[in-house]
């Protein structure tokens, strides 16, 4: 079901509190665009600073939207294992077609607690479900070990979001689980090598405002025209690496602002954009054809 490109959803924001037009729009486009499934409530959705009815309004939102069209991956991960259960539960009944779970961040748990972790939600909750493993946000580096006992003994873990942008754990991750396992690279810089290595795709922030090219990239692998694909990763590295400007996702929400398609408000702790590098992001989205 889920393969090629996905979006890391954007969240907007009016006047406080979640900007449904927009985000249906954005949506809508994402579709139009041939994006090949959809995940509200990532890191990219801001999802930290929403309240749980925000949470499970997103997603409902985004559900509802999709209409059946893509698969829709939930992002209902939390450091807080009941909280992530719930989250989950939610998801279910909202009808996506999976769960995106962060691995628990902050308390920094053992492999035998994120274990753990994931077993509860896997016991709780029939539902297929994504390990996401960020170590630069949560702290813990989940190994390909833990990766691959996951796989083995819990019957919903179905994937992966690796997002250490190191590619010998890929090719660590991919040797021990096999070819049924999916993994997406979590960075759209590695998208291409992580192909190379047997991952199916690519949970991305760049696609929020270049759907049609990060989805054609995966189109080219799949279909086995690997010069189209190398052309394609070399178009996107330099909208890759302004996505990076700042912390995600001041710069893909400013960039969005900047094509129209929805405002750059942010909740605190982030904030808007510095003037120098929002003309540099300016700069760079004119260069690439998206203002």
């Amino acid at each position: 079901m889920f393969h090629g490109a996905i979006t890391a959803l954007v969240t907007p924001f009016r006047n406080g509190g979640i900007d449904e037009e927009a985000f249906r729009a954005h949506i809508e486009w994402q579709l139009e665009q041939g994006i090949h499934a959809l995940l509200p409530c990532g890191t990219t959705g801001e999802s930290a600073t929403m309240t749980h009815e925000e949470h499970e309004s997103a997603i409902r939102i985004c559900i509802e939207q999709v209409k059946g069209r893509v698969p829709v991956l939930a992002g209902s991960g939390s450091n807080n294992t009941a909280e992530a259960i719930r989250l989950t539960a939610f998801a279910k009944k909202a009808g996506a077609d999976a769960a995106l779970l962060i691995s628990p961040y902050y308390n920094k748990p053992t492999q035998e607690g994120i274990f753990r972790h994931f077993k509860a939600v896997n016991d709780a909750v029939a539902l297929p479900l994504f390990v996401y493993n960020v170590p630069g946000r949560t702290g813990s580096n989940i190994l390909p070990s833990t990766v691959a006992r996951m796989f083995r003994e819990l019957e919903h873990v179905a994937g992966i979001k690796e997002a250490t942008g190191n590619l010998v754990q890929v090719s660590n991750i991919l040797e021990q689980c096999g070819q049924d396992f999916l993994l997406f690279s979590g960075d759209d810089f590695t998208l291409l090598p992580s192909l190379s290595l047997g991952a199916r795709g690519v949970i991305s922030v760049t696609s929020n405002i270049a759907p049609a090219r990060v989805a054609a990239l995966c189109e080219a692998w799949e279909k086995g025209d690997a010069a189209l694909a190398r052309r394609l990763h070399f178009e996107l590295e330099p909208l890759n690496r302004a996505m990076f400007m700042e912390s995600n996702p001041i710069p893909v929400k400013t960039a969005l602002a900047l094509m129209g398609r929805m405002t750059d408000e942010f909740r605190l702790p982030l904030c808007s954009m510095a003037p120098a590098a929002r003309d540099n992001l300016r700069a760079e989205l004119a260069r690439a054809g998206l203002l």
